[in-house]
């Protein structure tokens, strides 16, 4: 079994910069893909960005590159996501998951990730 533990968020004005921070542990969750999602109201989840188990090919959704950015420590097994240059539609629940495959080469689909943090509020005001 794969804990997932978040940390990070809160309220922000637009242009504000945020940090969150995601640790997964137990058997195996250091061979697992670990990504950011988010969802805002109404809307469906979406992939942010996400970092293999062999910590190489990050990969980001174009709606976010260039002001999100994802690192990993090994040693730790965490994961964050530094967010620059917030915008107001940035506002969701934000939500750290670990793959359900071991050994993958990363997805985008959160439908291939079996463990979930309980997701973390950003707001960004105007």
């Amino acid at each position: 079994q794969v804990q997932v533990q978040e940390s990070g968020g809160g309220l922000v004005q637009a242009g504000a910069s945020l940090r969150l921070s995601c640790t997964a542990s137990g058997d195996t969750s250091d061979r697992r893909t670990m990504a950011y999602f988010r969802q805002a109201p109404g809307k469906e989840r979406e992939f942010l960005a996400g970092v293999p188990w062999m910590n190489r090919n990050i990969y980001y959704n174009d709606s976010v590159k260039g002001r999100f950015f994802i690192g990993k420590n090994t040693g730790t097994n965490t994961i964050e996501l530094q967010m620059d240059s917030l915008r107001p539609e940035d506002t969701a629940v934000y939500y750290c998951a670990v793959e359900r495959r071991l050994y993958g080469m990363g997805s985008s689909d959160p439908g291939e990730f079996e463990f979930w943090g309980r997701g973390t509020q950003v707001t960004v005001s105007a």
